[in-house]
């Protein structure tokens, strides 16, 4: 245990935080460039909530605009160091509060942003190359312990290895679904188009794919194919990207984040490279190369503190919980991608297609009228479209459609739904049971009886 808080260089490190910092501004700016807070979280007049989080509500007019400016400010202190704990916290609160404001919002990169900024809002991000050190000079450290890199290497690595475990099923393996619809769609690339209609590409990047994210992690950690492993992982999220614009930047954090698997001094490395590239272009002997800044010789004393094991401790129950909710999907007997019952959190990225419609039909028990209710009469297409394939959003919708009867001076109608799914080529099947009164059943975590199960669970 004492090896975890053997000094290292904290270049890596700082090199983290400005590359995170910079992260965060892009997704804010992205947002406002495409008009996405308008559309997201403005223009919606009903959004689905976690359970236990209905509260958490929109601000009005232009809160949200204000709101993700002031995120967008946030990341420039994170990524220049200052104020660094203080911006980290509140960039936290404040970009986790977006995040629940609807759950179809979700997206796996603005999920790994809000575990990523809680870890480091208790790492000493900012001992170098910080404006925190400019300010206060006495807290400038040129190391930091073991733990801090390898805390960082781990949220990043616990994408890939979830992301690769959750691609062990016979869709993605054996039939090289969805990867042969996806691919499909873009017969008309120029030159790669043909090539990738063809059945034996599908399945050539379902196994490279799975491959990847299995053993990707293992690569990076040992030194002697960590330049490789990094040049396949570029090229590899590259490659996604142009494929798959859908990622966003996803694979543009992935490029950045993985650098922390590269030796603690590596910004150091990297500069004094670039000097011999140009020592040499000009003539020059190069100049000596300086030492990492690392501690060599005894390791630091076997007992630790009570404050280096609750940084230990808290790490690790960081860890156990990341690994833990990824895995909740086992507590359910459904099929995870067709149910979604714990697929959020848990790095299925790009795992499966799907496809829904739901229509509900409305009845008054005492009047016996009856209403045919389109989700679009309380929906953005967006949500439609997210929902139709969830069955607890679904429910959702089915208390809103009740709800807006209610209001309309009719309570207590029952709520049914017609709602078919297609996923990953398949023919549409019932999802919700036809029979069950959704108005009169509860949101919550556990199992749902009213959700069929699809026919080859």
């Amino acid at each position: 245990m004492a090896r975890a808080f053997r000094p290292v260089s904290g270049e890596s490190a700082a090199a983290f935080r400005v590359i995170f910092g910079l992260v965060g501004l892009a997704v804010v700016l992205r947002l406002f460039a495409h008009g996405w807070i308008g559309e997201l979280y403005i223009e919606p007049e009903h959004h689905f909530s976690y359970p236990g989080f209905g509260w958490v509500k929109p601000w009005p007019g232009w809160g949200m605009y204000l709101h993700f400016a002031a995120l967008g400010a946030l990341s420039v202190c994170i990524a220049t160091g200052y104020r660094y704990r203080l911006c980290a916290a509140l960039f936290f609160v404040g970009f986790t509060y977006t995040e629940l404001i609807d759950r179809t919002t979700y997206l796996n990169h603005h999920y790994w942003i809000c575990l990523a900024t809680l870890l480091i809002i208790f790492l000493p991000l900012n001992r170098v190359a910080s404006l925190d050190v400019w300010r206060n000079p006495a807290i400038r450290a040129d190391w930091l312990p073991t733990c801090v890199i390898w805390a960082l290497r781990a949220q990043v690595g616990v994408v890939y290895v979830f992301a690769g475990i959750a691609k062990l099923n016979p869709d993605w393996l054996l039939n090289a679904q969805p990867m042969r619809i996806w691919l499909y769609q873009h017969g008309d690339m120029p030159l790669l188009g043909p090539l990738l209609q063809e059945v034996w590409a599908a399945y050539a990047m379902s196994w490279a794919g799975a491959a990847f994210d299995l053993t990707i992690v293992g690569w990076l950690v040992w030194r002697r194919t960590r330049l490789w492993a990094y040049l396949v992982l570029v090229g590899f999220h590259v490659a996604t990207w142009v494929l798959f614009p859908r990622l966003g930047i996803f694979p543009w954090i992935m490029i950045g984040a993985s650098l922390v698997f590269f030796d603690p001094d590596w910004p150091r490395q990297v500069v004094s490279r670039i000097s011999d590239w140009r020592g040499w272009m000009l003539g020059q002997s190069p100049l000596p190369r300086p030492s990492p800044v690392e501690v060599e010789g005894e390791d630091p004393p076997s007992g630790l503190d009570w404050g280096k094991r609750a940084i230990l401790v808290g790490l690790g129950a960081f860890a156990l919980v990341q690994i833990v909710l990824p895995l909740r999907h086992f507590a359910y007997s459904s099929n995870v991608r067709w149910s979604e019952e714990g697929y959020l959190f848990s790095w299925r990225v790009m795992l499966t297609e799907k496809v829904g419609f739901v229509q509900y039909r409305v009845r008054d028990p005492e009047t016996r009228q009856a209403w045919i209710v389109s989700p679009d009469e309380y929906l953005t297409p967006l949500q439609v479209e997210r929902m139709a394939i969830q069955p607890d959003l679904i429910l959702q919708t089915a208390h809103i459609a009740a709800e807006d009867f209610a209001d309309r001076g009719f309570p207590g109608v029952t709520v049914k739904a017609d709602a078919f799914v297609s996923w990953n080529g398949r023919a549409n099947t019932r999802l919700i049971d036809p029979d069950a009164d959704l108005a009169s059943i509860a949101s919550g975590l556990g199992p749902k009886p009213w959700a069929l199960p699809y026919k080859s669970d």
